[in-house]
């Protein structure tokens, strides 16, 4: 048993120096949006490169979300709440519905999605909410 221990010990280790990396490398990918959004708000020529920034804007909020997944990861032990995943799925569909300007189908159906995951929130937090009221009253017998 103590050799994996050792062994869960290591793996974990490498696990938390990759994502360190795979953190290190997003926010050089978000800094240079930064950069670029800059480089594109100075000038603004047009509307178009106004659509553009809120596009990159956008994204910017998705990477900001993956890197306080990652560390919330690595906090919780090497588990990721279901809530952040939600979260970030919310996100990423937001983003697609102020950005694609699909039809009129399709707009329903990702505002569907939405309010489904929304709802799953909802249940999730009445699931913990019951199993929280449950063991508090085990408490006080």
């Amino acid at each position: 048993m103590k050799k994996f221990d050792r062994f869960e010990r290591i793996v974990s280790s490498v696990v938390d120096i990759m994502l360190a990396f795979l953190v290190v490398v997003i926010l050089i990918v978000m800094a240079e949006e930064i950069y670029r959004i800059i480089r594109m708000i100075i000038p603004l020529n047009s509307s178009q490169e106004l659509y553009h920034v809120i596009e990159e804007v956008a994204t910017l909020f998705i990477l900001l979300e993956i890197i306080l997944m990652l560390i919330r990861y690595v906090k919780e032990g090497h588990h990721i709440p279901v809530r952040y995943l939600v979260l970030i799925s919310v996100t990423a569909i937001s983003r697609e519905i102020l950005l694609a300007h699909g039809g009129g189908k399709e707009t329903l159906f990702l505002s569907v999605s939405i309010f489904v995951l929304v709802f799953v929130l909802f249940v999730l937090e009445k699931i913990k909410a019951f199993h929280t009221s449950r063991h508090s009253d085990q408490d006080h017998l």
